[in-house]
């Protein structure tokens, strides 16, 4: 598994350093979130304010209110990485809200 040399997260499963280009912007800055897609994708993995990872359909939320910026999320996440959502391995957002990380499952969506 290919981990990226600045976060050392691994690549494509939770790392955000290889943002768009407009995300980025041309001066090298990029906002507080990504500005690339407003909502998250069909299987991505959502990230709320208090760190909870979520699925879409999940009834603790409205998928209507999960948007930028107050919710993160990855799309097209790989199969394991829900499972390895802890303390010792935070997801964090690559869409959306991207300061947003998870540290725990919803325990409905864990199911």
């Amino acid at each position: 598994m290919k981990r990226c040399d600045f976060c050392e997260l691994p690549v494509g499963e939770g790392c955000a350093c290889a943002l768009p280009r407009d995300y980025i912007g041309s001066c090298g800055t990029g906002t507080p979130f990504s500005t690339v897609r407003l909502h998250p994708a069909g299987d991505a993995i959502l990230i709320s304010l208090r760190g909870v990872a979520h699925r879409l359909g999940c009834s603790y939320h409205s998928d209507s209110d999960v948007k930028a910026p107050v919710w993160g999320w990855v799309n097209y996440p790989d199969p394991q990485l829900w499972r390895r959502i802890s303390e010792n391995s935070p997801l964090r957002a690559t869409g959306g809200n991207t300061k947003r990380a998870a540290t725990r499952r919803c325990r409905s969506c864990d199911r």
